[in-house]
């Protein structure tokens, strides 16, 4: 009987690529528009990105009334 081929990466806890924890695409839009908190309301850019997005992306449901959108479901 031949031996068969081991597979050395099954127990190898470094040879699979680790996914880097990232924010939500919000939380992306806003880093890249550079707003504040406070700053949210007021920025036109963000209002169309969560008038876009926000019925397939996570979005604040506080935002969400701010702004006066609904979700459809």
């Amino acid at each position: 009987m031949t031996a068969r081929p081991r597979n050395t990466l099954f127990t190898n806890p470094y040879a699979f690529n680790r996914t880097i924890p990232s924010g939500n695409s919000f939380d992306q839009v806003v880093a890249h528009l550079q707003l504040s908190p406070h700053e949210y309301r007021d920025s036109r850019e963000l209002r169309e990105w969560v008038r876009r997005n926000k019925n397939h992306l996570y979005v604040p449901t506080e935002l969400l009334t701010a702004f006066g959108f609904e979700v459809d479901c």
